[in-house]
């Protein structure tokens, strides 16, 4: 296993960043009007993933890094909720929801295991 130096060396973190670009690749497809709605509240939730991971792993403690991926979890099902919202209100296919949502369960799973991990110690 190689030894994690940066928060960039993180799988979770890297695939965060993927989730990013795939929020912002859905959210192209809402309506113009949601500019500063949904698509807002989308993006900046699915920012705050990575971001969180990032500052948490450059804190000095365990116990805040474990704090910062309960926010970056926070954030992930916040997001959930709006690619949700988006797919109800017609936004989002399902067709192009169910990645998106399928990526967010697997960083999910990632963020628990994580945290778990931390806290442990």
């Amino acid at each position: 296993m190689a030894q994690i130096k940066s928060h960039r060396d993180l799988l979770v973190w890297q695939k965060g960043m993927n989730l990013v670009t795939a929020i912002y690749a859905l959210t192209k497809q809402f309506p113009v009007e949601e500019r500063y709605g949904l698509i807002q509240q989308a993006t900046r939730a699915s920012v705050g993933v990575p971001a969180n991971l990032a500052e948490g792993h450059s804190r000095g403690t365990r116990r805040d890094y474990a704090h910062y991926v309960s926010i970056a979890r926070g954030s992930l099902m916040e997001l959930e909720t709006y690619v949700m919202i988006a797919e109800r209100l017609g936004f989002a296919e399902r067709t192009a929801a169910a990645p998106v949502l399928e990526q967010i369960t697997e960083i999910g799973r990632m963020l628990t295991a994580l945290r778990q991990r931390l806290v442990e110690r």
